[in-house]
């Protein structure tokens, strides 16, 4: 197996969410640094997204944020990552993402980081990567998307091979057994 150089995190980045979520992310960020992967996610300041990057960073890590025009003056972007890439939309910052990570680490957040997660798992099932990707399923978090993804196969829209692009773990330790 590659030694995994970079990794992309997607997370939510809306504030006001249990202090719980932002501990874990904030976690997350300072294992990533501890075993001296750079970190690759979406450049916020906010939520989920900011406590990665600044775990990371405090750990002494590298972070590259890939921040979308569309989302200036709505969201603030980090300051004081090792690096910022401005990019025009959200393709584009998916497609940079992907592009600059060995790996990928889901944790709890809404619609954009469900539409980041089906984009690697798609990619990775018409076999465009082999990179790993593991969801940090929390406290049963993700348990309905995994029982959302149990209705496509038990329906005929997904094969049971599916579950196989992906890992859902519960505990953050989990996501380094199978990232390193």
């Amino acid at each position: 197996m590659k030694r995994i150089r970079s990794v992309a995190v997607f997370c939510g980045a809306s504030n006001g969410i249990s202090k719980e979520y932002l501990e874990i992310a904030t976690n997350v960020g300072k294992k990533i640094a501890q075993r001296d992967i750079h970190l690759v996610y979406g450049g916020g300041k906010s939520g989920m997204m900011g406590a990665v990057a600044s775990g990371c960073l405090d750990g002494g890590g590298k972070v590259t944020g890939v921040f979308p025009k569309v989302l200036e003056g709505l969201e603030p972007q980090h300051e004081g990552l090792t690096e910022l890439i401005n990019v025009l939309d959200m393709h584009t910052r998916k497609m940079t993402m992907f592009e600059r990570s060995d790996a990928f680490i889901v944790l709890p957040g809404g619609f954009g980081t469900m539409d980041e997660t089906f984009e690697v798992i798609t990619w990775k099932q018409l076999n465009t990567h082999t990179k790993p990707i593991v969801i940090l399923n929390h406290s049963g978090y993700f348990d309905s998307w995994v029982h959302m993804t149990d209705h496509f196969i038990a329906n005929g829209f997904a094969s049971f091979k599916t579950r196989k692009l992906y890992e859902v773990v519960n505990e953050v330790d989990e996501i380094f057994h199978l990232i390193h």
